[in-house]
């Protein structure tokens, strides 16, 4: 005659509490792999605002140390796009006023931002033979490579497509294309920055992947 062996009630609660935990490290695994990617695009967003915001703080302290008729109105206007990055920070679950170093050449030469323009005057002799070669779009269109290295990103500001720089002056053409997309936008330089080439919401959007707020791979050429 045969004998069922019965589990004693400590039994059963030890088995049941080991089945849970067991479970419950199957389920961790599942989350923490699920959540990788989304938190790695969260980290590629808020590096892109965080370099955004140090760029208009470098400027803006570039401006404080040399100031000139000018300097007032264009540091009330970068303290506005800051205060956009930071909404923009706080909507993307980013740390809210976090900065990052500037892009570029532009933390080494933000004290000399305005006075960088006349090292220009060197270059217009190419400037003809590029402009003549220069077949209409931005896809044919080939200039000069500057700033090799440099990273883009935006500056919050409005309005058409444009660009700022710490060394190009008002009205040079900049072509940007985006390495990871094979997008391009070519604008024209209307203010001064803190870093080789800073878009406006507007160019930006032409050239930016979906989620992005910063170009790692650029490549930046002189068009006029």
């Amino acid at each position: 005659m045969s004998r069922r062996r019965t589990l004693g009630p400590k039994k059963k609660l030890v088995l049941l509490v080991s089945a849970a935990a067991v479970a419950g490290s199957g389920a961790f695994a599942l989350a923490a792999t699920s959540n990788a990617a989304p938190a790695e695009q969260s980290s590629v967003v808020c590096d892109g605002l965080a370099t955004a915001l140090g760029n208009n703080e470098e400027f803006i302290a570039g401006q404080r140390a040399n100031p000139d008729a000018q300097s007032e109105a264009r540091i009330a206007n970068r303290e506005a796009v800051i205060a956009e990055i930071e909404r923009k920070q706080e909507a993307s679950g980013c740390a809210v006023g976090e900065s990052g170093a500037g892009s570029g050449s532009g933390t080494a030469q933000e004290p000399s931002a305005e006075p960088s323009e006349p090292a220009e005057p060197a270059e217009p002799a190419e400037q003809p033979s590029q402009a003549a070669s220069a077949p209409a779009g931005d896809a044919a269109v080939v200039g000069e490579q500057v700033c090799a290295g440099s990273t883009v990103t935006l500056s919050g500001e409005a309005g058409a497509p444009a660009a700022s720089s710490n060394q190009f002056p008002a009205g040079t053409k900049l072509k940007v294309t985006n390495l990871d997309n094979d997008k391009s936008t070519t604008v024209e330089v209307t203010s001064v920055s803190g870093s080789c080439a800073l878009l406006n919401d507007a160019a930006f959007e032409e050239v930016r992947e979906p989620g992005k707020f910063l170009i790692r791979k650029a490549r930046i050429e002189k068009v006029g």
